[in-house]
Parts: C-alpha cells; sequence; structure tokens
C-alpha cells in the first residue's frame, strides 16, 4: 500500500471528491469516501480519512460531519455562494460582448466552483431565449490587451471596422491604424466602449471594442492622463447617448414630474431638479448631441420639451417632422 503512488495524492483526492460532490444536501460517509477513493486507485483505511479531514480542516475547507445513518461530511462553505454563482451565471449569458462558444466555457468554467448537484441549478439557468451574442469573439482578449496596456502605461494602436451588409469586416480610413492612449474601459447599453486620448485629434474619444483588430501595444507612454479621473468616467457617460458622439451643449429641458425616475437614471442622482408650477420640473444638463439624444426625447413623447438653446430645439422639430414625412 505504502508503495503506490497514488497515496501521495491521497488528500488532494479527497478534497476534490468533497468538492465536487457534497454540499449541504449531499454528504458523503466514511464508506462513500473509501470507495470514491478507490476510483482513482487509492486504498485507505477508515481511521486515515479522519485524520486527512481533520488537515483539511486546518489548510481551510470548511468541512461538516452531519451525524447519524444518512450523514456524512460536506462542504459548507466555498468561495462562491450558489446565488452568487447564478448571478455571474446570468450576467455571462446576458453580455452581448461576449460569443455563444465563450459563453459556454466561461459557464463550464462556473459550474466547477461548486458541488456537481448545484451545478445542475446553474445549467438550467444557460437557456435565455433569442439572446444576440456578439460576430466577435476577439472582444473577449481586446479587453484584456487594453488592460494590460493601462496597467503598463502604454499606447495601443488598432484598425477599426464596420460590416458591410455582406457581414464583410470594412476597415475604416482605409485600414490605416488608429493611436490612442486608452485611458478606461466603459459599459454601456451592453457594450465595451475604449475611452481614449487621440493626441493628434487633442481631445479624448471612444471606440467600440468589439469593431477593434489587432490591438498592439507600443512602447510610447500614454499622454491625457493627468486630467482623466473615475468622476470625468461617470459624466462622460451621462453626456453621451448610446456612445454616439456630437457636439457638446449645455441643454435646458422641462419633463413631467412622473418622469422623475427616468431623468435620473439617465443623468445621475445628483441632477438637480427645478420644480415648476404646471406639474413639470426643469434640468440644464451637458451633453452631446446626435441623433440617438433626440431619439431619447422622441421617446418621451409630449411630456418632455426641449427649452434652449433654440437651436436644438429646431433641430429636434425638424428631426420629428422628417420622421412623419411619407415617400
Amino acid at each position: 500500500m505504502t508503495g503506490n503512488p497514488n497515496q501521495k495524492v491521497k488528500l488532494l483526492y479527497l478534497m476534490k471528491i468533497l468538492l465536487e460532490k457534497s454540499d449541504e444536501n449531499h454528504f458523503l460517509s466514511t464508506a462513500q469516501l473509501l470507495e470514491e477513493l478507490r476510483q482513482y486507485g487509492i486504498e485507505a483505511e477508515r481511521k486515515s480519512i479522519y485524520g486527512d479531514i481533520q488537515a483539511l480542516r486546518i489548510f481551510g475547507l470548511d468541512i461538516e460531519l452531519v451525524p447519524g445513518r444518512n450523514g456524512g461530511y460536506y462542504i459548507a462553505d466555498r468561495t462562491f455562494q450558489l446565488a452568487e454563482l447564478k448571478l455571474l451565471v446570468d450576467s455571462v449569458q446576458a453580455c452581448k460582448f461576449i460569443s455563444e462558444r465563450k459563453t459556454r466555457s466561461l459557464i463550464h468554467k462556473l459550474e466547477s466552483l461548486t458541488s456537481q448537484y448545484q451545478a445542475k441549478s446553474l445549467h438550467r439557468q444557460v437557456y435565455v431565449q433569442n439572446r444576440i451574442k456578439t460576430m466577435n469573439e476577439s472582444v473577449y482578449y481586446n479587453v484584456d490587451a487594453i488592460h494590460n496596456a493601462i496597467n503598463q502605461d502604454r499606447q495601443i494602436r488598432f484598425r477599426y471596422f464596420d460590416y458591410t451588409v455582406e457581414k464583410l469586416k470594412q476597415y475604416r480610413r482605409n485600414g490605416e491604424f488608429y493611436v490612442v492612449s486608452p485611458l478606461a474601459l466603459l459599459w454601456e447599453d451592453e457594450k465595451y466602449y475604449l475611452i481614449g486620448y487621440d493626441e493628434q485629434a487633442g481631445y479624448n474619444k471612444h471606440y467600440r471594442v468589439d469593431k477593434m483588430n489587432g490591438i498592439e501595444l507600443l512602447s510610447v507612454e500614454r499622454v491625457g492622463t493627468k486630467t482623466f479621473c473615475c468622476e470625468e468616467l461617470s459624466l462622460y457617460s451621462r453626456k453621451v447617448f448610446s456612445m454616439f458622439g456630437g457636439e457638446e451643449e449645455q441643454v435646458t429641458m422641462a419633463f413631467h414630474n412622473k418622469l422623475a425616475g427616468v431623468v435620473l437614471d439617465r443623468f445621475g442622482k445628483d441632477t438637480q431638479l427645478f420644480p415648476e408650477e404646471d406639474g413639470y420640473f426643469q434640468i440644464t444638463v451637458r451633453l452631446q448631441l446626435s441623433p440617438q439624444f433626440y431619439g431619447w426625447v422622441f421617446s418621451l413623447g409630449s411630456e418632455v420639451r426641449i427649452l434652449s438653446p433654440d437651436y436644438v430645439r429646431m433641430a429636434f422639430q425638424e428631426m420629428a417632422r422628417r420622421a412623419t414625412e411619407i415617400g
């Protein structure tokens, strides 16, 4: 028995068995543990199991014993609780930027963090009907490359593309490289965006991470980072609608009181709301004018009015007029 090399890893196999095949609803008796070890070619005595369990407890595993005929040992506490794993599985499944193949791979890895019985409940949560997943799996690795560039304080270069009606990549700038200083990654409208400083243009720009191709770290240090912080990132996301940029302007609008929650969700709870006597309130915010901004205003119907500047109000009226034209 002592000559069997598997004896040296008995403790590791015992930990593996407990992690995979026990939880608060499934216990393993000493006899069952001995049988599971035999499946790995390891013969052991009952007395040795008690000492091994104690060693694993000292190591940090939370192993509990349920006494009685139907009792046994089980892992009482894990790094992630089942509810936390369900939340992570839901998040992975909901993310459009993660491809179907990568989604399955990540969920399989999450399932390994609990018992095989609880893993089944995670597996049942995988299926969300008709979710649109990205066509470009490289976004998963693009995010990692961008984080590395930020951590190493390096600029990056990449090519940027759109899709044609034939679903082929069409590179902007005739395939020339974009060079930017990566500042932060922003999650907006179920997509990842890179906020980067364009030194040639002299201001920050944003890019869809799933449309970036061939990211390379450069030896040049980043610029434009001294004035950028988490607070600025928060303000940036409020100004930009669906990450479509445009001319920045200070806009005053009036909303019906019942839209207070909608406004605070969009612009943040620190936005000042100025009540009026007619059941409306006013706000003044800085934002980037774009068709997406006007579309957001249009979606709220007659319960929102753009008050100033005049050219913004008139631009909205013209957009609404064109949208109702026939032919």
